[in-house]
């Protein structure tokens, strides 16, 4: 009679590892935020900045928040929205400026990419181009890995990176769905969409179009320097950087994630057959790909300057324009909103919101001028790989412009006293600043392949540290090889 009334109490086993991480990040928090004021942060020109109230408040709700990330005790858009909710709380930004920012034009673009991801499940465009896609890599599990990637990669050097994951994850739940009727995870469906996430920012760092990081940084570089980089100098340095990154990370997901079959028979014939049975294209198909393909050259033609009215016209607006037209096509409907997932979409919400509180409270700051002042000293080599350290860091918390707004200027003005030219801590910051492995929360394309269930954000962090040591490597790498041989001022003549 007990076993049945606990049974019929619905009890549940207490769970103290979750328990022990809320306490973790409420501890965190208060310390951070009760301790006595921390001392002024000095840059080389003498200027201080001082860690107020607010910024205090800032470190400490950023704490919080990265302690319940990555050990998921709660939906992580629900932490999103602690942040929020702490800011409020704590005076450390009305509630207006703090909450305001779950509509931020970035988080807007997310939801039109996931939008146009959901348009391509529904009317089958995905599992058309995932069965070609099939046809021609084979029945090998570790090309169908490599084709995946390469694709990623490549659509990122015309695309912002966040439209690319949107727009293949659904493809990628297609050829998964090949391999596995099992909902459960596997090591080739982690494998599978986190390498997606994590080459689409390798890719993104080739061109300007792939994020808006890019033209952020040669802003500033030519506001600090007075020198000028163009779209094909980027891309110039930035395309070996790329490709070997994105090719190593096919190695690293083939040792880390090695499929549990090498190969999947009759996979090609399947895949031939499948596609065969879709039949000719459908008037949704072919209404989605132009509207899609539509607002992707004109984000094209905008970040290009080949038409000169489309550049006053933000890239939000325009991409939105596709979810606006796929209801007014009724190519989706209101049930198709509703399933949209909003637990992704709070979550840039409270990256963006905890970002800008960092930045206009000036906590950001503060830690970017504490941390590069320690290698004010160091050799120049040191010196290079510690910026592009910093930003790796930081990216995986706040947006990777603001990341690169922080530390870029102060990096520049630390520069010249060692004999370290502009050009290489420009180029080394955006490779990090692009390949945030750590937290979900660091780029869009984490988040989308997140939704797959495939994988936790503590394994996304956990294997995001060999494969930022991975990045580091590199990027060292083309600090001292590969760009000094293509011809780039790496140290300042004497």
């Amino acid at each position: 009679m007990a076993d049945e009334f606990a049974g019929r109490s619905g009890k549940k086993e207490i769970d103290v590892k979750r328990l022990f991480f809320i306490a973790l990040g409420l501890f965190l928090f208060a310390i951070v935020y009760y301790w006595p004021p921390w001392p002024d942060a000095v840059d080389p020109m003498g200027k201080h900045f001082a860690l107020t109230r607010e910024g205090k408040g800032a470190l400490a709700v950023f704490l919080l928040a990265g302690t319940w990330w990555v050990f998921e005790v709660v939906p992580i858009g629900v932490t999103s929205l602690a942040i929020g909710i702490l800011q409020a709380l704590y005076l450390v930004r009305p509630a207006k400026e703090a909450f305001k920012d779950f509509m931020d034009p970035s988080v807007m673009f997310i939801f039109a990419s996931i939008m146009i991801g959901l348009v391509f499940t529904k009317t089958g465009l995905t599992r058309r181009l995932a069965f070609r896609m099939l046809m021609i890599v084979g029945e090998k599990t570790s090309m169908i890995y490599l084709g995946c990637f390469l694709v990623t990669a490549a659509l990122t050097h015309i695309m912002a990176h966040t439209a690319v994951a949107a727009t293949l994850y659904p493809l990628l739940l297609a050829i998964y769905s090949l391999y596995s009727e099992d909902e459960k995870p596997t090591r080739f469906g982690k494998g599978l969409f986190m390498g997606m996430a994590y080459v689409a920012g390798a890719g993104s760092i080739v061109t300007l179009l792939g994020a808006a990081r890019g033209a952020v940084a040669i802003g500033f570089y030519k506001d600090i320097a007075g020198k000028s980089i163009g779209f094909f100098d980027l891309t110039y340095y930035m395309l070996p950087v790329g490709w070997l990154m994105a090719l190593l990370l096919w190695g690293f997901f083939m040792v880390f994630m090695k499929p549990e079959k090498k190969t999947i028979p009759g996979l090609r014939d399947r895949a031939r057959q499948l596609n065969k049975d879709l039949g000719p294209m459908t008037r949704n198909e072919i209404a989605a790909a132009v509207i899609v393909f539509g607002c992707i050259l004109a984000l094209i033609l905008r970040d290009l300057h080949v038409l000169p009215a489309l550049e006053k016209v933000d890239k939000t607006a325009i991409l939105l324009i596709s979810t606006v037209l796929f209801f007014l096509t009724r190519i989706l409907e209101l049930r198709d909103l509703e399933e949209a997932p909003w637990n992704i979409i709070f979550l840039f919400g409270g990256a963006m919101s905890i970002g800008f509180c960092l930045w206009e409270t000036g906590a950001a700051r503060w830690l970017a001028v504490n941390w590069l002042l320690m290698f004010k000293e160091a050799n120049w080599f040191v010196f290079v790989m510690g910026i592009a350290f910093f930003v790796m860091i930081m990216t995986n918390f706040i947006m990777n412009v603001a990341a690169i707004a922080i530390s870029l200027p102060v990096a520049l003005v630390i520069a010249p006293y060692l004999g370290v030219s502009g050009e290489v801590v420009l180029f080394a910051s955006l490779v990090t600043a692009g390949m945030p492995f750590l937290l979900l929360v660091g780029a869009a394309p984490n988040a989308i392949a997140y939704d797959s269930r495939q994988f936790t954000p503590g394994e996304f962090f956990l294997y995001g540290i060999p494969a930022s040591i991975l990045l580091m490597a590199v990027v060292a790498l083309a600090v001292f090889v590969i760009w000094p041989a293509m011809g780039m001022p790496v140290l300042l003549a004497k």
